[in-house]
């Protein structure tokens, strides 16, 4: 585990003596500093986001690259599922998708504003199986599973009107349940570092990196 010299964990437990409230909320830097498991931290976080953030929590930039080191970077919405945090879905031949298969490694980093609070997520990329992605995909609204269907994500498209052409023409010829696109599809990003930062006056802000070990994670304090 990350190491601190005997001043800075006297003067954290004097300031939590003198805020008893400091201790009990998770965004504290005290809170971050004494965590040992970050996805439990990182659950703490996304929860206090979920409540207080006005527009999507959940969303966060996700990059990827090609095979050959050129990268991207978009907004995805990040739905966590029984034993994975970071999952997402999108259509397995849009950009995204195709560099994904390609090169399995992406990044992920969610900043809540308003908390003044970011995490950034580094790791590989599996694939969700087809139960997994089909309990999603009809977990979203219809208009949503129809646009997802009609959707040559990424390509070229020559005017809006087509495309609501053709939601129009499949919400017609699917009056009953939308079934999945073979290539809609969902996506876990699997951690080997996880980093949480804390805005800090004069720039001084407060970072800790997570790293996965053989046994566990070591944690860093970084400077800012």
């Amino acid at each position: 585990m990350g190491r601190f010299d005997r001043a800075t964990i006297y003067n954290r437990i004097v300031t939590t003596l003198r805020d008893p409230d400091n201790t009990a909320d998770p965004l504290s830097t005290f809170f971050a500093e004494s965590a040992t498991d970050p996805i439990a931290l990182f659950d703490l976080w996304l929860n206090r986001a979920t409540a207080t953030e006005p527009n999507d929590p959940t969303a966060a930039a996700l990059a990827t690259s090609t095979p050959g080191g050129i990268p991207s970077v978009r907004m995805v919405l990040v739905k966590p599922t029984a034993h994975q945090r970071f999952c997402f879905y999108t259509n397995g031949e849009s950009r995204k998708g195709s560099e994904l298969l390609a090169n399995p490694h992406a990044a992920l980093c969610f900043h809540w504003k308003s908390l003044r609070r970011q995490i950034r997520v580094e790791g590989s990329i599996t694939g969700l199986n087809a139960e997994q992605s089909d309990t999603y995909f009809h977990s979203r609204s219809r208009a949503s599973q129809i646009g997802a269907a009609v959707s040559d994500q990424s390509r070229a498209l020559a005017d809006r009107a087509t495309m609501e052409q053709r939601f129009e023409a499949f919400a017609d010829t699917h009056p009953g349940e939308i079934p999945r696109p073979g290539y809609w599809r969902g996506f876990c990003l699997d951690p080997r570092s996880i980093e949480f930062w804390i805005d800090g006056a004069n720039r001084l802000h407060d970072r800790f990196l997570f790293t996965r070990g053989g046994d566990g994670w070591l944690k860093t304090r970084l400077y800012p």
